[in-house]
Formats: C-alpha cells, sequence, structure tokens
C-alpha cells in the first residue's frame, strides 16, 4: 500500500475534480507534499484531514479496513480472488451478513445479490438504505443463471417449484440473499419451507449443489453454473445480478486494483466461458457511489 495518493487519486477519493484538487493543496487547505514536480498527499494525513472536515462522521469510520473479503459466496468470484493473487482474504457467510460486517469496517469488500421485488431492482435499494452516506462504490460483477438444481433421479419429475412439495431441500442460511430470494419466489406459487422437508442449510453456492450430488438433497436453489459442473439436472428460475460493494478509498489499493487487473485477462475471460449460466459483459459498471 502506498503511503501517498496522487492527485488523480485524491480527485477519484473526493469525488471532485483534479483542478479543484490543486486549488485545495495552493490554499493549504490539504495536506501535501512536492516531489519531481509532483502533487503527492500523504494518505495518514488525508484520512486525519478527513475526520476533522466531516459532519456527523467519526474518525473509526475512516479507519483502515483489513484486507478481508465478505458478503456472498460466488464461484467465479472466488476463483478470481485466489489466482489473481491478490492477497485478499474471503469470509463469505451471505450477502446480509456482508452488508453488516462491511458496515463495522471488517472488510474492505462485500459480494451481495439482494432484490427488492416492490422495485424490481438487485441491491441497490439494500446498498442506499443502509450506505447512502458511505464512501463506497456498488459495481456490478455478474449476471447469474439461478433455479433448482436437481439429482439425476429427479430430473423428469421436479421440473417447477411446485413439484418440490414433499421432497428433501436443502436451504441456505437465513443471512444468505438465496434464502430471501427463494422465499419470494416459493411464495408466488402458494408455497413456503413448511411444505417440504428442510435439512440443515448450506452456507456456500457449492456446498448447496455437493449436497444434491451426494445424494443427501433431491432439490436445491442455486447456480445453473454448478449444475452443470457436477452433471446435474437444472429448472431456471430467474437472472439475478451480483454486485461487490467496495470501499473507495481501497478501489485504489494493489488488492483491489491487482483483482481488476487480473479479470481483464485472458485466463478470466475463459473461465467465464466455461461456467455455464455467467453473463460477465458489464463487469465494472458502477450502480452507486456513495458521499
Amino acid at each position: 500500500m502506498s503511503e501517498y495518493l496522487t492527485t488523480k487519486e485524491l480527485a477519484e477519493l473526493l469525488r471532485i475534480k483534479e483542478r479543484k484538487v490543486y486549488d485545495l493543496a495552493a490554499s493549504g487547505d490539504i495536506p501535501c507534499s512536492r516531489a519531481m514536480g509532483k502533487l503527492l498527499f500523504p494518505r495518514q494525513a488525508v484520512n486525519a484531514w478527513l475526520a476533522e472536515n466531516s459532519s456527523g462522521f467519526s474518525p473509526q469510520a475512516i479507519a483502515e479496513r483489513p484486507p478481508v473479503f465478505l458478503g456472498s459466496h460466488d464461484p467465479l468470484l472466488d476463483w478470481a480472488l485466489r489466482e489473481s493473487r491478490c492477497g485478499l482474504a474471503t469470509f463469505f457467510d451471505g450477502s446480509l451478513d456482508g452488508l453488516d460486517r462491511f458496515g463495522r469496517n471488517e472488510g474492505v469488500a462485500t459480494g451481495l445479490h439482494i432484490y427488492d421485488p416492490a422495485r424490481e431492482e438487485w441491491n441497490l435499494p439494500a446498498v442506499t438504505t443502509r450506505f447512502g452516506a458511505s464512501p463506497a462504490v456498488l459495481v456490478e460483477w455478474a449476471w447469474r443463471d439461478r433455479g433448482l438444481i436437481v439429482g439425476p433421479d429427479y430430473a423428469d419429475t421436479i421440473t417447477a417449484l411446485g413439484d418440490l412439495k414433499g421432497r428433501r431441500v436443502i436451504p441456505r442460511q437465513p443471512e444468505a440473499g438465496s434464502h430471501a430470494l427463494s422465499a419470494y419466489l416459493l411464495d408466488q406459487v402458494g408455497l413456503s419451507e413448511t411444505d417440504f422437508d428442510t435439512l440443515p442449510p448450506a452456507r456456500s453456492e457449492t456446498d448447496a449443489a455437493l449436497a444434491v450430488l451426494e445424494g443427501k438433497a433431491d432439490a436445491a436453489f442455486g447456480l445453473k453454473a454448478l449444475a452443470t459442473q457436477y452433471r446435474l439436472g437444472f429448472v431456471p428460475l430467474i437472472r439475478e445480478r451480483f454486485d461487490l460493494l467496495v470501499d473507495r478509498r481501497a478501489w485504489f489499493e494493489p488488492p483491489i486494483q491487482t483483482l481488476l487487473d487480473f479479470c481483464r485477462s485472458t485466463a478470466f475471460g475463459n473461465r467465464v466461458k466455461e461456467m455455464d449460466g455467467y453473463d460477465a459483459g458489464g463487469l465494472g459498471r458502477v450502480h452507486f457511489n456513495g458521499l
């Protein structure tokens, strides 16, 4: 992590034009140094300056976050974080858990797929409600095909949500975005989890698919990519958008930038093509930029 921010990096951090950064430096309103004809801004001094000049915003809120990726488990993201060697650890335990931990500064970013039926919108309502005044950015990761992953013995008998009645179904934990989404979709056909034999929840997308593969469950609410990978049946239900909520300062630091650089590589592109039901054409598109 660099100890200094460039003029461009500081302008992006503050969401102002570079010309304004030069004005702040010239007036002495913001701490800066000059080297080889360039302005450099000490990171710690800038953080202190932000704390002193932020209304209703405590110094704790701009404390350095640990290099951890939080939130929902996405197989493509999990793979990219490892293959890019970006140095970020992971703590995937659901979209809602990730938002809570991100709000407590427990990580630099969190993945989520939270559907708002009233607005027919993904992720944005949940983020703006909690982080509308926070220095964070919501960027698109990928669209994913979600539906029912079914075992080989049930490919002909489970072809819709209504066919789950009386079956063994493995749910996700309450903190997972897919848990709320499955409850919404079941309600649309007059069903709930009480209508089938529920097993202990799977805490990742992969665990849900493996439970079906191993015969522990007849079906799971999961991703097409994993159904294809494990040669299981799949009933499409919805196309969902998976986004990343990233701390704006962390966005410019080496770990996140290393991940993003890797996502432009041929290896990443080939991986997306291999994962059935993924569309990463909008990766990096900004859907929200906080204060």
